[in-house]
């Protein structure tokens, strides 16, 4: 059977799991009811299971840059890491790195040398893309159904809040409130929390919650996850639910732990080294997230972002990844992203509409793959969002709101690629001066050449942004030089023809084919 491994480069800890699948992780078999016991049902085998306590998050939180020797130790671990893949013959992986990589003004230092020391190839991933698997982990290990869920995850760097409604993120937000964070920046040189210090957490906990309570109006169930988890459940069991924790007996478990070393709490509770002194931050960030969202009990799935991580493997492998379901989960949040910022929605969804079918009929022409449509189709959806700052120069504001918005599922470079589609959706073509689209890769320039050529005449067929051409479709005529549009919908639609021949340009220039606009109606 395909062995899978994921490497979590976290802030406190990096960990290695290499499971053998036993079939698809997203088989109903894989998911557990709600609140019932543990249960290995993932579709996998555990098979190695490494955790090396190195915390890059130390310097990275204090200093901003990761230290030398916690650079040399996780390379170190990853050689480890490395020789186990080999041993257990794995067949695909995905080496992740967090908070702490994220925010290094090195990361990439340590990103080279896991490459060239260590083989592995690591990815520094945004905190959208941490949410986005730790959803897919929960979501395949809890049958949530039609309840509202908070996911809670507690890192080293930062805490990811996820509202789910009907399965579906509804809002998702990165808090820099991480276990590690905390401690470097509260408790620094310290054994134990006093009053003042107590109250400073507090607030800083406090301060990041108050951001998302205006997005978050009702929680039926508060889904935890993170390295501290497991701990608490095991010290706070809410008994006869399963995997829960008793909010009461973790707020007592806090107080007993407060006045103590780390030493001192690691003997009592024979908790390792590294969790001794994160389990304090922990308990906090929790038991204020049970307090905000008015909860008894903390929902302990036993999952976490290496989970997810194989789940993903697991599919891609077995080719049961739902692409349709993420495509359509990415165009719901670009869509969430246009009505943040006003947009006209029934406008953006008939230019995504006619994109989608131009790019489909020419196909032969563009040869750009189902991912790019994707692309092009968001791209669709958020052109006019600048129009919320100003209309005046509305591409450039699209632009700018796009590259610095989060779209689950979305890479960062397949962000960039889509904000300079919104860029060149009119006036002027991209140029290599522009430093938006020349920071942009050799490849990445020429989808959005090509793509924002289809996207200029899909906008320009609703010209006045209401609806007028209902249908498009395109063939090519070779032997004319010319692509041919055949319309359907209203007949008086002079303007849209007049801003079709405007806007088709960049096709011509990009494709070296006409565009003509067929006067008799479509046949079939």
């Amino acid at each position: 059977m395909p062995r899978f491994a994921a490497i979590d480069v976290g802030s406190n800890a990096i960990r290695l799991r290499i499971v053998e699948a036993t079939g698809p992780a997203n088989s109903k078999q894989a998911q557990l009811q709600l609140l019932a016991e543990d249960s290995d049902s993932a579709g996998w085998e555990e098979v190695v299971n490494l955790r090396s306590a190195v915390r890059l998050g130390a310097e990275v939180f204090s200093s901003g840059r990761l230290a030398p020797g916690s650079i040399g130790r996780a390379c170190e671990a990853l050689r480890t890491f490395r020789a186990e893949l080999d041993r257990a013959r794995v067949d695909a992986y995905r080496a992740v790195a967090t908070s702490a990589v994220r925010e290094a003004k090195n990361g990439a230092v340590l990103i080279e040398r896991a490459r060239r020391e260590a083989g592995i190839e690591l990815e520094t991933i945004e905190a959208i893309e941490e949410a986005r698997l730790i959803q897919l982990a929960v979501t395949r290990r809890l049958a949530l159904g039609a309840r509202r869920a908070l996911l809670v995850d507690v890192g080293g760097g930062s805490t990811e809040l996820t509202l789910l409604d009907r399965g579906q993120a509804e809002f998702t937000t990165s808090l820099p409130i991480g276990t590690v964070r905390l401690l470097e920046t509260y408790m620094r040189g310290v054994q134990t929390m006093d009053h003042a210090r107590e109250r400073l957490i507090d607030e800083a906990i406090e301060r990041a919650l108050a951001e998302v309570l205006p997005h978050v109006a009702r929680v039926e169930l508060l889904v935890t996850t993170g390295g501290s988890v497991d701990t608490l459940l095991e010290l706070c069991p809410a008994e006869g639910l399963g995997r829960a924790i008793n909010v009461s007996a973790a707020r007592a478990l806090f107080k007993k732990m407060r006045s103590m070393t780390a030493n001192e709490r690691r003997d009592a509770w024979q908790l390792r080294p590294d969790r001794a002194d994160t389990i304090l931050p922990a308990l906090a960030i929790f038991l204020h997230c049970a307090a905000a969202f008015d909860q008894s009990v903390l929902i302990a799935p036993g999952v976490g972002l290496s989970a997810g991580v194989l789940a993903e493997l697991s599919d891609r492998f077995f080719d049961v990844w739902d692409i349709d379901g993420e495509a359509h989960q990415i165009l719901e949040a670009c869509a969430r992203l246009g009505r943040r910022y006003r947009f006209d929605e029934p406008h953006a969804r008939h230019v995504a509409q006619l994109a989608a079918q131009l790019f489909d009929d020419l196909q032969a022409v563009h040869a750009f793959t189902d991912r790019d449509r994707l692309l092009l189709r968001c791209a669709a959806l958020l052109h006019d969002i600048g129009d919320y700052v100003h209309y005046s120069g509305h591409h450039k504001h699209s632009y700018y709101l796009i590259l610095h918005s989060d779209i689950m599922g979305i890479r960062p470079e397949e962000r960039a690629i889509i904000a300079n589609l919104a860029r060149y959706h009119r006036k002027g073509p991209p140029e290599t001066a522009h430093v938006n689209f020349r920071d942009l890769s050799k490849e990445a320039r020429g989808k959005v050449r090509g793509l924002a050529a289809i996207l200029r005449i899909a906008d320009a067929l609703d010209r006045e942004h209401r609806q007028k051409i209902e249908h498009v479709r395109a063939e090519v005529d070779p032997s004319a030089g010319r692509v041919i549009l055949f319309l359907r919908g209203d007949e008086e639609r002079e303007l849209e023809e007049w801003s079709l021949d405007m806007k088709a340009s960049m096709w011509r220039d990009e494709y070296d084919l006409d565009v003509f606009v067929a006067k008799e109606a479509p046949k079939g």
